[in-house]
């Protein structure tokens, strides 16, 4: 019998998170639901309960564009839990009317790069060797500009998105280096092109792929073996294996100093 792990999912009130969160309850784990709707987050609450039966389901609200509401669901999760098994950074923006955060910071950038980052850190401690963190990556990533990342510029949807995606694996890559063996597995995954998600019916108009080819490919991400000596690698889902992400996330110095300077911005 497979032991219960403890997996943390952003972003999984809805579309590829609520259906991973779907699988991983069914196989008979404890997920940790977070969204930024309270009413969207008590209904997949409700989802995942029947699927759990007896086992309580935990939910968080933060808004990730906020950063100080990303570093208090960090501390959220730390007084509840010695341990965290997955953290899978799904949460994600592409399309939204008010593109600035209370930060000044492009919602992307802030959602898609710097929130997993501030909570991967803030999580570190609860992770060991046997954890692992899934990075929502995507097939869309584009060369960071550093200005936009800091707010500085702004960017269309379609740029700032890619970039965001670039840079989330880029430190996913880095990270994962710096800390070695002693960290938890650290890996950046494109779901999969144009699936069914909001995201995707908002900003391309269209329905979308078939929504499970995402979830499936989490939850693997999640609990596969082959998974187990992924830290620091890209896998593309939509070629169906592990492959080489963007040039520039593969350049050791581009992504030591994207780190740095999202440090700049949360301050450490």
């Amino acid at each position: 019998m497979t032991l219960s792990k403890t997996i943390l999912i952003t972003g999984s009130t809805d579309g590829i998170g609520l259906e991973t969160a779907k699988l991983l309850a069914a196989k008979g784990h404890s997920v940790i639901l977070h969204g930024r709707n309270p009413e969207k987050l008590a209904a997949a609450q409700q989802t995942l309960a029947a699927i759990a039966g007896s086992e309580p389901v935990e939910a968080y609200a933060a808004d990730l564009s906020r950063m100080r509401d990303v570093e208090a669901f960090a501390e959220d999760i730390k007084q509840k839990h010695d341990h965290i098994d997955v953290l899978i950074n799904n949460a994600g923006i592409l399309k939204t009317p008010q593109t600035e955060t209370p930060d000044g910071l492009d919602v992307r950038f802030a959602v898609n790069t710097i929130a997993p980052f501030i909570l991967t850190r803030k999580l570190l401690p609860l992770m060991g060797p046997d954890s692992r963190v899934v990075n929502v990556s995507s097939a869309a990533q584009a060369p960071v500009d550093l200005r936009a990342l800091a707010g500085q510029v702004q960017l269309s949807d379609m740029d700032a998105y890619s970039q965001s995606k670039l840079a989330l694996t880029k430190w996913s890559r880095h990270l994962a280096q710096e800390l070695g063996k002693d960290g938890p597995v650290i890996v950046a995954v494109n779901p999969g092109s144009l699936l069914a998600s909001k995201m995707v019916q908002q900003g391309f108009g269209i329905a979308g792929n078939d929504i499970g080819i995402g979830a499936d490919i989490l939850a693997c991400a999640a609990l596969s073996d082959e998974f187990d000596d992924a830290g620091g690698l890209y896998y593309d889902n939509d070629a169906g294996r592990f492959g080489p992400p963007h040039p520039h996330a593969l350049d050791a110095q581009k992504a030591a100093e994207l780190v740095r300077a999202i440090e700049g911005i949360v301050g450490g």
